[in-house]
């Protein structure tokens, strides 16, 4: 049998702009929406001012920015990262940007566009490399 890879997983608490237990932090936390057994690593930044949704499942990688909010060229949207995407470290996603389910993002990658459900996609800007095979 297959060990669950988080045994007592619990919601973290979130204050807008605190680090939290873990080290990365949310502006708007009222505007999350997190998902079970997610993963966020240290020194991430969440802004959820319009709206941040996480899946069960997702890995986030140390040193990402995820905004819903661009205050450099005025974008804003909600972000959606789907059940069991993972999104390399120090990775950057816009507003407006769905990740797909089961999908990869490397590292260092920067994310302005839609990324589908089941593919790897990588760099700055984000293109897809492949699909992922699925068994």
């Amino acid at each position: 049998m297959a060990q669950k890879r988080f045994k007592n997983w619990k919601k973290p608490k979130i204050k807008h702009g605190e680090l939290t237990k873990w080290n990365w932090m949310v502006q708007h936390p009222e505007n999350l929406k997190l998902g079970q057994e997610t993963d966020i690593g240290a020194f991430t930044y969440i802004n959820a001012k319009h709206g941040v949704t996480i899946g069960n499942n997702v890995e986030i990688g140390s040193h990402c920015s995820i905004y819903s909010l661009s205050t450099i060229d005025h974008k804003k949207g909600r972000v959606i990262l789907k059940r069991n995407c993972r999104i390399g470290s120090h990775s950057t996603i816009m507003p407006g940007v769905t990740i797909g389910t089961n999908s990869v993002v490397g590292a260092h990658s920067f994310v302005n566009s839609n990324i589908s459900d089941n593919v790897i996609a990588v760099g700055c800007p984000v293109k897809v490399l492949r699909k992922i095979k699925q068994h």
